[in-house]
C-alpha cells in the first residue's frame, strides 16, 4: 500500500550496465477512468485538474483500482476504502508544494501549473525529452518522465525475478486470491530486470463470476416469460409463478453477493441515494433495484391468479412484462460496459462481451424454463418451443461469439495478449476450456441427438447445472486472467 513508490529496472550485462528508477504514483490525468467508474463520486477531479478521493463517500467496490492503467490506488487496510497520491491537496489549498517536492534533495521531482507558460514545470516539459506512461489509454495522463526509460515505464519490458535488490518476492499461485503476484515478464532487446517495485494484490475474486450467473438466470428467465406474453404463446401459470420465484430468488442473490463484495458493506446504499451517473456500477444498482421492483410485483400478481386468491390480477400480466423486458436485458448485459470502464483491464475491452453475456443469459435463462416446462401438470407445448429454439441460437452464437472474441480478434496491446495468453492458455486454461465445454456442449448434445423426447426433466435440470457452472468457470478465467498481469 503506498502512494508513491520508486521502481528501479537494472539494464545492461556486467560490466556495462546501469539502473534506471521510475518515481510511480497517481497520474492526475486530465481523462482519469477512476472517476468515470466510481459509483459515488468518492474519486472525483477538482477544478485544478488534482484527482483528489474522499473517503468518507467510499463503499470499497475496487472499481477505481479496475480502471486505474497505472496500479496508482489501493485499499486503506484500517478505512477499507480507496486511497492514492492526491498531490497534498491540503498543502496545495494553503500555497504549498507537495510533500515529495520539498523533501527531494536533487529537485528531482517538480510540480506546478502546466497551463502556466512561465512555470518551472511547463519550461521544462517545453525544453525536455519527455514520456509518459500508456498514452494508448487516452487518459491524458499528468505525470511526465525526463529522459524516461523503455524497460521501466513499461511494464511488460522487464522480468521481476524471484530476488528484488532489498526484498525476495512471496512464493504463491499467480491469480490466488488476496495474494500477491509477480510475472514471468518479456526479456526486451538488452538484458533488463526488475530490481525493486510494488506488488499489488488481486482484487475481484470468485463473487464476481458468481453473481455473474445469478444475474443471468433472473435476466434470462424474465425474458422469455414476457417474449412468451408478447408472442401470444404464454405457458402455464405454474411456469409463470415458479419461474418468477426463480428471479426473485436469484436476484436476491445477486445483490447480497454485490453488497458482500464491497469494503464497506454498510455503505452499499450509497449506491442508490449519491449515484454518480456516468458509472455503469452505479447504474447496475438502480437496474437490479428497479428489477426487483418490478418482478416482485408481476410475481404477487402471478401467484395471485394462479392460487385464485386473485384471479383478475392475471390481466397485469402484458403490462408488468413490458416493464420487466428492457431491465431484463440489461440485467443480463450490463457488466459488459462496468468492465468497459475498467481502462486498467485491456482484455475486459472486447466489443463482443455484450453478445456473450446476453447469450449467457438466454441459455441461463432457457434451461430451468424448459425443466419447469417437464412438470406432469405443465402443458406449454408452443412455449417449450419456442424456450428450445432460443436456447440452441444462444448456444451457437454465444459459441461463435466466445472464440472469434477471445481467440480470433488480434488484441491491441501487450497488456491484453498476455491475459489473453493467461486466461487460455495459462494458469487459468482449465477453467476457461472446462467451463466453455460445460458451457455449450450438453445443450448441443441434447439438441443434436435422436432421441424422441430430449427435453425430460433430468435432462433439463443437469443441463441447467451444467450451463451454471460452466458460465461460472469461463467468467472465473475472464475476470482473473487479467487482473494477473502487472499494470506498474
Amino acid at each position: 500500500m503506498y502512494r508513491t513508490w520508486v521502481k528501479s529496472v537494472e539494464i545492461g550485462t556486467f560490466p556495462d550496465v546501469k539502473r534506471s528508477f521510475q518515481v510511480t504514483r497517481c497520474n492526475h490525468c486530465a481523462n482519469p477512468p477512476c472517476v468515470a467508474i466510481c459509483p459515488t463520486s468518492a474519486m472525483h477531479q477538482r477544478a485544478d485538474g488534482i484527482v483528489d478521493f474522499a473517503s468518507d463517500a467510499c463503499i470499497g467496490c475496487k472499481a477505481c483500482i479496475q480502471a486505474c492503467p497505472y496500479d496508482a490506488i489501493y485499499l486503506d487496510p484500517e478505512s477499507h476504502t480507496a486511497a492514492k497520491c492526491n498531490y497534498c491537496v491540503h498543502r496545495i489549498d494553503m500555497g504549498l508544494e507537495p510533500a515529495c517536492v520539498v523533501v527531494c534533495p536533487e529537485h528531482a521531482i517538480l510540480a506546478g501549473d502546466l497551463d502556466d507558460p512561465t512555470s518551472e514545470i511547463a519550461r521544462v516539459i517545453a525544453r525536455s525529452d519527455v514520456a509518459v506512461r500508456k498514452p494508448e489509454q487516452g487518459t491524458d495522463p499528468k505525470l511526465y518522465y525526463i529522459d524516461g526509460q523503455h524497460a521501466a515505464l513499461h511494464p511488460t519490458a522487464a522480468a521481476a525475478g524471484e530476488l528484488f535488490a532489498f526484498a525476495e518476492t512471496r512464493d504463491h499461485m499467480i491469480g490466488s486470491p488476496g495474494g500477491m503476484f509477480r510475472s514471468g515478464g518479456r526479456m526486451a532487446a538488452d538484458m533488463v530486470r526488475v530490481s525493486y517495485n510494488v506488488q499489488h494484490k488481486v482484487q475481484w475474486h470468485w463473487p464476481i463470476p458468481a453473481y455473474l450467473v445469478t444475474k443471468h438466470v433472473a435476466g434470462g428467465v424474465a425474458f422469455l416469460l414476457a417474449m412468451g406474453t408478447f408472442l401470444g404463446i404464454p405457458p402455464a401459470p405454474e411456469v409463470f409463478a415458479g419461474g418468477l420465484t426463480l428471479v426473485l430468488a436469484c436476484l436476491a442473490i445477486t445483490i447480497a453477493l454485490l453488497i458482500y463484495d464491497l469494503d464497506r458493506p454498510d455503505r452499499f446504499f450509497y449506491l442508490l441515494v449519491r449515484p454518480q451517473w456516468r458509472s455503469w456500477l452505479a447504474r447496475a444498482a438502480w437496474i437490479l433495484a428497479s428489477f426487483t421492483a418490478i418482478a416482485t410485483a408481476w410475481w404477487v400478481a402471478e401467484v395471485g391468479a394462479w392460487s385464485g386468491v386473485a384471479p383478475g390480477l392475471v390481466g397485469l400480466r402484458p403490462i408488468l412484462a413490458a416493464l420487466a423486458l428492457p431491465f431484463a436485458v440489461l440485467t443480463s448485459i450490463y457488466t459488459a460496459f462496468l468492465f468497459a470502464q475498467a481502462e486498467g483491464r485491456d482484455l475486459w475491452q472486447g466489443a463482443h462481451l455484450p453478445v456473450v453475456m446476453g447469450c449467457q443469459g438466454l441459455m441461463l435463462g432457457a434451461a430451468p424454463l424448459l425443466a419447469l416446462g417437464t412438470l406432469p401438470t405443465v402443458s406449454s407445448d408452443w412455449f417449450e418451443a419456442m424456450t428450445g429454439v432460443v436456447l440452441l441460437v444462444a448456444t451457437l452464437t454465444g459459441l461463435a461469439a466466445t472464440l472469434v472474441g477471445d481467440l480470433g480478434i488480434p488484441l491491441a496491446t501487450e497488456i491484453a495478449r498476455r491475459a489473453a495468453r493467461e486466461m487460455s492458455r495459462g494458469a487459468f486454461r482449465i477453467h476457461y476450456w472446462v467451463g466453455i465445454t460445460l458451457w455449450y456442449v450438453p445443450a448441443l448434445i441434447l439438441w443434436f441427438l435422436p432421441i424422441p423426447d430430449p427435453f425430460t426433466s433430468i435432462e433439463t435440470v443437469a443441463l441447467t447445472l451444467s450451463i451454471a457452472v460452466g458460465v461460472f468457470l469461463h467468467s472465473w478465467a475472464l475476470v482473473m486472467a487479467p487482473q494477473t498481469v502487472e499494470n506498474s
